[in-house]
């Protein structure tokens, strides 16, 4: 059944006057049944599937319980048959008492929907207690002269059963001057008196003793039995009188032991002994004979017990005075007990649960009541719950409440909740209970895995050893449990020539990133890819984040010279005329570094050298100068050692030798080459020197015929073509240009030219002048270094 919604402030506050009897409200279940008392634990009082309708295992699917209102078990629901069983032997005069009906008050309560069923539980009640007298004989006064069918009120007996098992009849033992009328009051109790029959005559008969036996209606009755011993006495003129019939008093349930109740007076005509009065109760209950007292001889009644409104709302006493000739009359005192606020609100949790998964809709937690004893004011309640806290409280049917959530809930925003559910009275002073239940938000996988980064930047040094670590990435997941348990992983990258599942690996519980192969800077300086963060959820969730790893430099190659060529058969030679000015640029040792940054920076000097000081190199460029003026005393045949050294550390260098000739002018003939120097310095007969000067001559005039044709040929060609390409000769070989950027080790651009002398049968390169890139003409004196860009024809021999 689905819960009323009731009106609270902004407080949740929720007010529910609880009136003892309750009150039936629209829209719920309600049964009732019946059982005899003292029966068997297990027995069976009705099965609520069939009565309610309800298919097989509904009972157990919807949590049913049994709930009743004094907080006992005295049921019990099997959920799998959909039995109610009696859970206790079940006494009709302890639950009870002399109330009849005995009605016990249940509710079952279920789930999904939430619906209560209420049940009235009627106990029917067996025959079995007998009457009982309280007193086991009665003295009985009577003048002898009372008249004839005076009637004398005995005191009743007590039978714990009701209805037609409680007392039903009086009767007496056969003689001539007495008989039992039975008599009626107002709460529906028989009372026994004693009827005179003849006259009485106290010097025939002083005394007479009977015997009043109390039957009940059970099958087979019971009985109970008293003595009741009647003296005759002599006449006494006047019984003794009360001043009131009914006393009315008013006595709250928290009065001390002692109180004083009310006091009763009697008055007698007679005199002497006759006028002497004494006060007593007259057929008291076992329970009012406990409460109160009363003064025999001044007739105040206290109390002797503390009074419960709860239990008992009024007391009856029945108060007799008897003077000395034992006459007596009657009085009644009505004791109402005022309620005080001495109960604080109960408050019974039915159904309870502490767990509910995040981000879930409106969801019960709690079904409980409230209960207060009291009455009136002192019995209304308000009940709510911290304003702060994102859950309500809905009334349902009756005194019921249900705690739910207000909407969904964010286990990583609070993962547990302490509600404090406040229940107080509306007396005074105000009483009040409190209950707290924690609730605990179970997790739901709604947080994907988040890396501490977007990006990260890893640096690894070239030359590494396999499996060297790297770098880690992180990521962390806000959720609990399997749904925060991250794993890591390598995703494809997108460039698939990219071979990355043999670069690095990834382990994938902590995300630490190792290298599985050494990395070389020159053939791969960085690549990238992402990684992946998956949780352990249903279904898992993910991440990404992009890594670029950086090789390092390290200085593992030597510089590598490109100019002149150390791989030739021949020495490559360069030619200087004597007459060069100093700083004359002899040639440029061109070289390169496969490192980089500092490791490729370049430095050059002269290592060894025929006559030192004749030459210089310059340390940043490697350009070969003279140092000073050439003169006849130089040898005409030097040869340079250059040391070219990179900048890393350790440093590492190459070094490259050069061969110069010192000639009078381009028309000298070549000196000898240096391995033909052995040779050439033993003595020759002079045949042998005629036939060389003779080929000298020869060779001379051949090669300045050949120099003054290419020189032809080039400035034809530099006046058609760019003035920074070098002639192509006729020959099979074309002319290959080397281009060596500033960027790298050099400092400046530079461009050679290497062009191949098709005409030659010397398979010689030529290797021209440097020429500048400009069309005007330069002064020759100046030196070649004043412009960055420059070109140079080099020539050497391929074998």
């Amino acid at each position: 059944m689905e819960a009323r919604r009731f009106p609270c402030s902004r407080q949740r506050q929720v007010l529910f006057l609880f009136l003892f009897g309750g009150v039936s409200l629209a829209g719920s279940g309600f049964g009732r049944y019946s059982v005899t008392e003292e029966t068997e634990r297990g027995s069976f009082v009705v099965n609520i599937a069939k009565d309610l309708e309800l298919g097989d295992k509904e009972l157990l699917a919807r949590g049913a319980r049994v709930v009743s209102d004094d907080n006992k078990q005295h049921l019990l629901l099997d959920s799998q048959t959909g039995d109610l069983l009696t859970n206790e032997k079940l006494d009709r005069e302890k639950l009870c008492g002399s109330r009849e009906p005995c009605m016990l008050y249940f509710q079952i309560l279920m789930d999904n929907p939430f619906q209560i069923y209420r049940i009235e539980l009627r106990v029917r009640d067996i025959n079995d207690h007998s009457p009982v007298f309280r007193d086991k004989e009665t003295v009985l006064k009577i003048l002898e002269n009372t008249a004839e069918g005076t009637s004398f009120q005995l005191e009743r007996a007590q039978d714990s059963d009701g209805g037609l098992n409680g007392i039903q009849n009086y009767t007496i033992n056969l003689n001539s001057f007495f008989h039992i009328k039975i008599s009626g009051s107002d709460e529906g109790i028989i009372y026994p008196e004693l009827v005179l029959d003849r006259a009485l005559d106290r010097e025939k008969q002083q005394e007479f003793s009977l015997t009043l036996t109390a039957l009940d209606g059970g099958l087979p009755p019971r009985s109970g039995a008293t003595n009741i011993h009647i003296v005759i006495l002599d006449v006494n003129d006047n019984a003794p009188q009360f001043s009131q019939a009914i006393y009315e008093t008013q006595a709250p349930e928290n009065s001390p032991v002692g109180s004083f109740i009310a006091q009763v007076s009697a008055g007698d005509a007679d005199s002497g002994i006759n006028a002497d009065i004494s006060y007593s109760f007259f057929d008291a209950s076992e329970d009012i004979l406990t409460t109160f007292h009363i003064n025999p001889f001044s007739g105040e009644i206290i109390l002797r017990l503390l009074l419960d409104y709860e239990l008992v709302k009024s007391y009856k006493i029945n108060i007799q005075a008897i003077d000395g000739g034992g006459l007596s009359s009657k009085c009644s005192v009505w004791v109402e007990v005022l309620d005080t606020n001495d109960n604080a609100p109960e408050l019974i949790i039915s159904s309870l649960s502490n767990h509910v998964v995040e981000n879930s809709p409106e969801t019960a937690l709690a079904v409980f009541r409230i209960k207060d004893r009291d009455s009136g004011e002192n019995g209304k309640t308000v009940c709510f719950i911290p304003d702060h806290l994102p859950f309500l409280l809905k009334p349902s049917v009756e005194n019921f409440y249900i705690l739910m959530t207000e909407g969904a809930l964010d286990r990583e925003s609070q993962a547990e909740y302490n509600i404090t559910i406040t229940v107080t009275d509306m007396g005074t002073p105000r009483l009040k209970t409190e209950h707290n239940i924690t609730v605990l938000v179970s997790d739901v996988n709604d947080n994907a895995p988040a890396f501490t980064q977007t990006s990260y930047t890893l640096w690894v040094r070239e030359n590494n050893s396999p499996a060297l670590h790297i770098g880690s990435v992180s990521a962390t997941d806000t959720d609990a449990g399997a749904n925060a348990q991250v794993t890591y992983s390598l995703l494809p990258p997108p460039d698939p020539l990219l071979p990355l599942a043999s670069l690095v690996s990834i382990n994938p519980d902590n995300g630490h990133l190792f290298a599985l192969t050494s990395l070389d800077h020159e053939a791969l300086r960085a690549f990238e890819f992402r990684v992946g963060a998956t949780d352990r959820g249903s279904p898992a969730l993910s991440s990404q984040a992009l890594v670029r790893v950086l090789v390092a430099d390290a200085n593992d190659n030597a510089p590598f010279v490109l100019y002149p060529l150390q791989n030739a058969s021949a020495p490559c030679t360069e030619l200087v005329p004597r007459a060069a000015e100093p700083g004359y640029l002899v040639t440029k040792v061109v070289a390169v570094d496969g490192d980089a940054g500092q490791n490729a920076w370049l430095s050059y000097q002269l290592l060894k050298a025929t006559e030192p000081g004749l030459f210089g190199v310059w340390a940043h460029n490697g350009e070969v100068r003279t140092a000073r003026l050439l003169s006849e005393r130089d040898a005409p045949k030097q040869r340079l050692v250059v040391l070219v050294k990179d900048n890393g550390e350790p440093p590492l260098s190459a070094s490259v030798t050069l061969h110069v000739l010192l000639v009078d002018g381009f028309s000298q003939p070549y000196l000898p080459p240096p391995e033909a120097e052995a040779a050439a310095a033993a003595p020759a007969d002079p045949l042998t020197v005629y036939l060389v000067v003779a080929l000298a001559s020869v060779s001379s005039l051949f090669l300045f015929s050949v120099l003054v044709f290419v020189a032809v040929r080039l400035c034809r060609r530099g006046g058609a073509g760019s003035a920074g390409r070098c002639p192509v000769p006729e020959g099979h070989f074309p002319g290959h240009l080397v281009d060596v950027s500033g960027t790298g080790t050099l400092s400046q651009s530079y461009q050679y030219e290497v062009c191949l002398m098709g005409g030659t049968g010397t398979n010689e390169f030529k290797f021209l002048k440097p020429i500048l890139p400009t069309v005007q003409a330069q002064d020759p004196g100046r030196n070649s270094d004043e412009n960055p860009t420059f070109r140079n024809s080099v020539g050497f021999n391929i074998q």
